[in-house]
């Protein structure tokens, strides 16, 4: 069995209710679901262990489901993704910068 690492990027920022849900239930406490916090933002840094990518993913997100009201925007998979899920290739390339108009037009 693999260990698969991705990123799940919440919709919005994790209430203070919903940290404190978080730090209660024993499903986050084996490290496999790791939050993280910062200023405007909330992810979960996801290691499970499981035959394929998309059987960790569901069970990331069964865990999550635990916490009412959060819900998860996207998937990430970093370069550090990509290299530890061994998926590192000359044929993937990092996902272009957001599109952002030219305000002069």
């Amino acid at each position: 069995m693999r260990s698969w690492h991705f990123v799940l990027h919440t919709l919005t920022p994790f209430t203070p209710e919903q940290s404190d849900t978080i730090d209660g239930l024993d499903s986050f406490a084996d490290g496999f679901l790791g939050p993280e916090e910062g200023p405007g933002y909330s992810k979960f840094v996801c290691y499970f262990p499981a035959e394929s990518l998309q059987d960790a993913m569901s069970q990331a997100l069964e865990r999550v489901a635990e916490v009412p009201g959060v819900l998860i925007r996207s998937v990430e998979l970093t370069p550090h993704s990509l290299n530890h899920n061994g998926m590192a290739t000359p044929a993937v390339v990092p996902a272009p910068p957001p599109f952002e108009a030219d305000p002069a037009a």
